[in-house]
């Protein structure tokens, strides 16, 4: 049993983190402040194959591993976690084609991520479906040499900038999770409508907006799978994913208590630093210890996927604690700080408000323990 990273993977987070300090941090607070989608630093990041690190080697990608991409995603989310949120939505669309499309779609979907920068978009949350996926409502018809799509997408990351969209829709509503499918589709087609951005509480240089579809036609070929295996599609990618995004909990995390050890050294009280002082001491060693844990969880839960083992329960942990984890974490950072944590001027306000979505999105954390419980209970 092994937990040290290779030299690769030192040389991969040691440049993901440079990248981090360099180029997002401080541009963090503009780009939060202005809800401004950080295109210039997100084609950066991909100059320098940061993202997109699920695309196998043999369509042009980097040939990173489960690993290799969770460490990737917790160097970029110390700086930033609303713009790694858009970052990693290239991977979670990829990922269904990575898993659940032929060959062919592979070249043809895939590559062209490899040869200039573009940017993806994983569509399956509806406006009264979250948490419910099987209770999808966009239909997906037969119209003869193509696919007839219907309905409307919600809280969409990437929507109103990308290239690519993998959408979820049924073949037949009755069917529940039987008749899910999934689609490639091109955003530009006509029938598509963008909505507009939402104004959200935190990650706010994320672009997040809802997709209506008005009977677009779809080539037959960019159906991925047959009808009705979009589900396992689906429920696949989300095992691939879940360590990603719990990762960047992780960062943010790591990042909060990066600057919490630094503040509580320069901030004098009573005569000392208050760092001397026994309460703080325990938050920052609470800090520590769930950072610690995360961090295993996360890389036992993208090594499992590494080994092709089934990880549903661990990666349910991992995205579930994480999250939690760097919601305590980032909250106990603003009480170290005190009334300035709680001012603009400092950076670990923005924390608190980005770590609560990751609790929220890729599945609550009250689903992630439903997900538990599930497979301790078979």
């Amino acid at each position: 049993m092994d937990f040290s990273l290779t030299p690769e993977q030192r040389e991969i987070r040691e440049l993901a983190l440079k990248f981090a300090r360099n180029e997002m941090i401080p541009h963090a607070q503009e780009y939060d402040e202005q809800g401004k989608f950080p295109a210039d630093i997100f084609k950066k990041a991909w100059e320098l194959g940061l993202v997109n690190t699920c695309i196998p080697a043999e369509y042009g990608g980097s040939g990173f591993t489960s690993v290799d991409g969770v460490v990737i995603s917790e160097a970029l989310a110390y700086g930033c976690m609303g713009m790694n949120t858009s970052f990693m939505a290239n991977d979670l669309a990829l990922l269904p084609i990575v898993i659940g499309g032929s060959d062919a779609q592979k070249k043809k979907f895939l590559t062209p991520f490899t040869q200039e920068f573009k940017i993806a978009s994983f569509c399956l949350t509806e406006p009264g479906n979250g948490s419910d996926a099987a209770g999808i409502k966009t239909t997906i018809k037969d119209g003869g040499d193509h696919w007839i799509l219907n309905g409307e997408k919600m809280w969409i990351t990437n929507a109103g900038h990308a290239d690519l969209f993998v959408v979820y829709g049924t073949i037949d509503p009755n069917l529940k999770h039987k008749g899910i499918s999934a689609l490639v589709v091109n955003p530009k087609s006509p029938g598509i409508e963008i909505g507009k951005k939402e104004d959200k509480m935190g990650h706010r240089s994320s672009d997040t907006r809802g997709v209506r579809f008005n009977n677009v036609k779809v080539p037959k070929e960019d159906m991925l799978g047959n009808p009705g295996e979009g589900w396992t599609i689906a429920m696949n990618t989300l095992d691939h994913s879940r360590p990603l995004v719990a990762s960047s909990a992780l960062g943010g995390a790591q990042r909060a208590l990066d600057l919490s050890i630094q503040y509580s050294k320069e901030r004098t009280q009573f005569g000392v630093p208050i760092a001397k002082h026994q309460a703080i001491q325990f938050m920052i060693a609470e800090m520590g210890m769930k950072v610690e844990a995360a961090r295993l969880l996360v890389h036992k839960a993208a090594w499992l996927c590494d080994q092709g083992m089934k990880n549903t329960e661990i990666a349910s942990y991992a995205k579930a604690f994480a999250s939690d984890s760097c919601m305590q974490i980032t909250t106990d950072a603003v009480q170290i700080y005190g009334g300035y944590g709680y001012s603009k001027e400092y950076p670990v306000e923005k924390l608190m408000r980005d770590a609560k979505l990751i609790q929220i999105y890729e599945g609550t954390s009250q689903i992630q323990r439903l997900v538990m419980a599930r497979e301790l209970l078979k």
